[in-house]
C-alpha cells in the first residue's frame, strides 16, 4: 500500500484525523476560536527563527564542536573534560551532537547555505572511533536520526533546488559507521540491546561487564532510524535487530493488563522495575509502535498500538491525567505524581485519531504550565511540585503542534505563544537558552540539551509557519521521537520485517474510539469544561440539588452513587486516604460531568481550607539556644512516607550532618542512634530515606537546597514518597532560610540535642509551661 494511502487509512480506522483536519479549515468558522493574524502568526514564525539563531549561533561561536553549549559558562561540554554529570554524560559521544542534531532544522528554515556549511563540518570533522561509553538509546535518536534525516534532505535539496551537487552520501556512510558500533549491545540472549556501549570496543570493557538492565523506551526506540538505515544502505541487518527487539518486548508485557514495565533485565527478559504508565521509561516504546506502522506498513506494530492503547486508557488514564500503576496489578497506583515526559501522549493520540482525550490532557498540562511557568519534570496529582527542573523540554509543544494541525483552532497558536513568550522570557541568556534549575525560583542551570535546538525551536517554527512556506510537504514524512523527519517512501523500499505474525499480533480494534462527529466535537467544548481544573473557578450549574462536598459522605451509599455518575472514581492511597479522580468519559452525561468538575474544585478548596487551619501534620524541629532554658523552634513539614510524630510521641537525640549531605550515594560517616541533617536534590526524599535508615539514624531532617526559601513564603508541604511503605523513622522537611538558626547552633556545639515532635503538642506544653510558671510566681 502506499505509505500516505496508509496513514490516510489509518485515520479513517483510528478516528480520522485527516478527514477534522480538512473539516476544521473549511469550517473553522463555526468553532469558538480567538484567531490570530497572519501578521501577529508570521512575527513569531520570525521570532522563533531568531531564537534558533541565537541558540545554533551561541553553540557554534562558543561550544563546537563540542557536543552542547553550556550557556551559562558560555563553552562547550566535553566528555572527560568538563566535570562528570554521571550517567547524564552518556547521551555525550565527543561527536558534536548539537550541530547533527540541529541539521534537518536548518533545511526547514530554507537556510540552504549553512546547512551545506553544517554538513562539510559533519563529513570533515565527526568520527566516531572513540573509546567512550555512550547510551544506545540517545545516540540512535540523536545521532543516527540526525545523520539520516540531514542525508535524506541534502538529496533532496540537490535534486529539488539544484543545491550541494558535490554530495555523495556521505552523511548516510557515517550513519551506517555509527550503526555498526552499536550493533555489539544486541547481542543478548533476548535480542534486547544493552543500555550501553563503548564506540570503539563494543562491550567489551570492564565498565559494561556487569551490564544488565535497561528501560523499555531505550530498547524499544529503534527501529525507524535502523529500518530508515536498512532502507538507504541495504544492508538488512539493522532493520533485522530493531524488529527482533521490538518482538522480544512484546512478548514480555503483561499478559493480563498488556501493559509494559519500565526496566528490565536483557539477559533473561526479567521485570526490574514494573511501574507502568506513559512517561518516564516507556514513553517512546508506545510512540514507535504506532510510527513503525506507519513507516513499514507492518500490521503487527498497529495491532500492538491498538492493544497498548487500549490497556493505557483503561488503566492509566483517569479524565486529564495519566497515573502509573503497577503492570501486574493495573488497578494500584505504583506512585503520586506524574513526569513531564509524558505530554507527549497527547500528540501520539492525535497521530492515533483519538483527540478528545488529547485535548483533555493536553489542557491539563497547559494549566500545569501556567501555574508554575514551566512544567516542571514531575508533579503530584494536585498538580504540585515533585521535582521542579526543566530542561526546555519539547513534548508540550510538540502535542500543541499536533493538536493544532489536526483541528485548525487558534487556541493552539495563543498556547505556543505563551510557550514561546516563556522560553524567552525565563530561559534565554546572552549564550543560548539556560534549563530551569528549579521552577520556582527560576534559577538557571548551565544546560542546553541538544533538543532544544533539534525539537523545542523547531516545533515552535513550524506550528506557526504557514506549509505553503516550506520546501518540504510535512504530510509525506514523519517526525522519529527527536523530531527528525524520514520520509513515508521508504516504506516502499524493500521490506524486511517478517511476514510472520504473532498469535497475539491479531488486531484489537475493539477499544478504539469511533471518529469523531465535527458537529458536537470540539475543541472548546472538550477544553471548556477543564478550563478550571488546576486553578480558577468552575461554570456553576445553577441545580439547586447538586451534591457539594461539604455535604459528602463516604458511608452514605447514595452519595458514592452520585458522585459515581459524575465520572468520580476513588483510589487508595493507604493509611486510610482516599484520592478522588475525576473522568470527563466516565460521567453519566456532560451535565453530570460539568457537576463532578465543580464538586472536586470544592473539594479542592475545602482540602485546602482543612490543610490550612489544622496544625496537626506539621512538625516541629525545636532545641535549646543557651543556659536560660530558652528553645529555637522551627517549623517543619511531614512525609507521606515516613511515620508521623503524633500526640506525646517525640525523638529527641544528637544531629549529625550527613557526608555526602545529599545522601544519594553510601554513607561515608556514622550516624546510628543519630539525627541526620540531608539537603534536598539529585534524588528522591524516600531514598535519602532509606539510606539513614539503613545506617540506623532514628530520624531524619531534610533542608530545602532553593537559597533563601522560607515557610513565610513558601506553604509547607508534605514530602512524597515512591508508594512503598518500608520507611520507619521520622522524616521532616526544613525550608533553607528557616533552617539557618539549627545550622548556627551545631556551629556552637557539636553535641547539639535536637527534638522534633508535632507541632500543636509542642505549642500545647508551651503553652502549659507558661501558666505554671504564672502560676508559681
Amino acid at each position: 500500500m502506499n505509505p500516505k494511502v496508509r496513514w490516510q487509512s489509518l485515520c479513517w480506522t483510528l478516528g480520522c484525523v485527516f478527514i477534522a483536519s480538512e473539516w476544521f479549515l473549511v469550517r473553522g468558522d463555526s468553532v469558538p476560536t480567538h484567531n490570530m493574524s497572519n501578521k501577529e502568526r508570521n512575527e513569531l514564525k520570525e521570532e522563533a527563527r531568531e531564537m534558533f539563531y541565537h541558540a545554533y549561533n551561541a553553540y557554534m561561536d562558543n561550544a563546537y564542536p563540542a557536543d552542547e553549549l553550556m550557556p551559562l559558562s558560555c563553552k562547550g561540554r566535553i566528555r572527560g573534560v568538563s566535570p562528570s554529570r554521571g550517567d547524564l554524560d552518556d547521551v555525550l559521544g565527543n561527536f558534536s551532537m548539537t550541530l547533527v542534531d540541529s541539521l534537518d532544522t536548518l533545511v526547514l528554515l530554507n537556510d540552504f547555505e549553512e546547512f551545506e556549511h553544517a554538513v562539510k563540518l559533519v563529513i570533515e570533522n565527526v568520527r566516531f572511533d572513540s573509546d567512550i561509553v555512550v547510551s544506545v538509546f540517545e545516540t540512535n535518536i540523536r545521532m543516527i536520526g540526525g545523520l539520516l534525516s540531514a542525508h535524506i534532505l541534502a538529496e533532496y535539496i540537490q535534486k529539488e533546488a539544484d543545491y550541494m551537487p558535490w554530495y555523495r552520501g556521505e552523511l548516510l556512510e557515517m550513519a551506517k559507521d555509527l550503526g555498526y558500533r552499536l550493533l555489539p549491545a544486541f547481542n543478548t540472549s533476548t535480542g534486547i540491546p544493552h543500555a550501553r556501549v563503548n564506540l570503539r570496543h563494543g562491550m567489551k570493557v570492564e565498565e559494561l561487564r556487569q551490564s544488565r538492565e535497561t528501560c523499555t523506551a531505550c530498547a524499544g526506540t529503534i527501529l525507524l532510524e535502523f529500518a530508515a538505515l536498512s532502507r538507504l544502505s541495504g544492508e538488512p541487518i539493522f532493520e533485522r535487530k530493531a524488529h527482533a527487539s521490538m518482538d522480544a518486548l512484546w512478548k514480555l508485557r503483561n499478559r493480563g493488563s498488556d501493559l509494559m514495565g519500565t526496566v528490565l533485565n536483557v539477559h533473561n527478559g526479567d521485570w526490574v522495575r514494573r511501574d507502568s504508565g506513559v512517561g518516564a521509561g516507556i514513553d517512546s516504546y508506545y510512540e514507535y509502535c504506532l510510527k513503525s506502522y506507519v513507516l513499514l506498513g507492518d500490521g503487527k506494530y498497529l495491532a500492538r498500538f491498538n492493544r497498548h492503547y487500549s490497556a493505557v486508557m483503561k488503566y492509566i488514564s483517569q479524565g486529564p491525567m495519566l497515573l502509573d500503576v503497577h503492570m501486574h496489578r493495573p488497578h494500584a497506583k505504583s506512585r503520586n505524581f506524574m513526569d513531564a515526559l509524558l505530554a507527549f501522549w497527547p500528540g501520539l493520540q492525535v497521530l492515533s485519531g483519538d483527540l478528545k482525550p488529547a485535548v483533555q490532557t493536553h489542557e491539563m498540562l497547559y494549566q500545569v504550565m501556567q501555574m508554575h511557568t514551566f512544567i516542571p519534570e514531575a508533579f503530584t496529582f494536585d498538580f504540585q511540585i515533585h521535582w521542579g527542573q526543566h530542561p526546555l523540554r519539547p513534548e508540550f509543544i510538540e502535542s500543541t503542534y499536533f493538536l493544532y494541525k489536526a483541528t485548525g483552532d487558534h487556541y493552539y497558536l495563543q498556547v505556543a505563544k505563551k510557550a514561546l513568550q516563556t522560553l524567552q522570557k525565563h530561559a534565554r541568556v546572552d549564550c543560548g537558552f539556560a534549563a530551569v534549575n528549579d521552577v520556582r525560583t527560576g534559577k538557571h542551570e548551565d544546560r542546553m540539551d541538544s533538543f532544544v535546538l533539534s525539537e523545542t525551536i523547531k516545533y515552535l517554527f513550524l506550528i506557526f509557519a504557514d506549509p505553503s512556506e516550506l520546501i518540504l510537504d510535512l504530510d509525506s514524512f514523519i517526525f522519529t521521537t527527536e523530531a527528525h523527519l524520514l520520509p513515508l517512501s521508504l516504506g516502499q523500499l524493500t521490506n524486511a520485517t517478517s511476514e510472520v505474525i504473532d498469535q497475539d499480533d491479531h488486531v484489537a480494534m475493539d477499544y478504539m474510539r469511533s471518529c469523531p462527529s465535527p458537529n458536537k466535537l470540539f475543541p472548546e467544548t472538550v477544553r471548556r469544561p477543564l478550563r478550571d481544573l488546576v486553578t480558577g473557578v468552575c461554570p456553576r450549574i445553577s441545580n439547586s440539588k447538586r451534591l457539594r462536598a461539604l455535604d459528602f459522605q463516604s458511608s452514605n451509599a447514595d452519595h458514592l452513587r452520585t458522585v459515581y455518575d459524575m465520572g468520580i472514581s476513588m483510589v487508595s492511597l493507604g493509611d486510610g486516604k482516599v484520592q478522588l479522580m475525576h473522568s470527563f468519559y466516565n460521567a453519566k452525561s456532560p451535565e453530570d460531568a460539568e457537576k463532578g468538575l465543580l464538586f472536586m474544585q470544592e473539594m479542592l478548596e475545602l482540602s485546602k481550607s482543612q490543610t490550612v487551619s489544622q496544625l496537626t501534620e506539621l512538625q516541629a524541629v525545636f532545641f535549646s539556644t543557651g543556659s536560660d532554658e530558652s528553645i529555637e523552634v522551627i517549623m517543619a513539614g511531614p512525609s507521606h512516607f515516613s511515620p508521623e510524630l503524633t500526640g506525646e510521641n517525640s525523638i529527641r537525640q544528637k544531629v549529625v550532618y550527613a557526608n555526602p549531605i545529599k545522601l544519594c550515594s553510601e554513607l561515608q560517616n556514622e550516624v546510628n542512634g543519630r539525627i541526620v541533617i540531608v539537603e534536598r536534590g539529585e534524588c528522591t526524599f524516600v531514598d535519602k530515606a532509606r539510606k539513614a535508615q539503613a545506617a540506623k539514624a532514628v530520624a531524619v531532617i531534610v533542608i530545602d537546597n532553593v537559597v533563601g526559601s522560607t515557610s513565610q513564603d513558601s506553604p509547607m508541604f508534605a514530602m512524597s514518597g515512591d508508594g512503598v511503605s518500608d520507611v520507619t523513622i521520622p522524616v521532616v522537611f526544613v525550608f533553607t532560610k528557616d533552617a539557618e538558626p539549627l545550622h548556627a547552633a551545631i556551629k556552637n556545639n557539636t553535641d547539639l540535642e535536637v527534638n522534633i515532635m508535632q507541632m500543636v503538642e509542642l505549642k500545647k506544653r508551651i503553652e502549659k509551661m507558661r501558666i505554671q510558671k504564672v502560676y508559681e510566681n
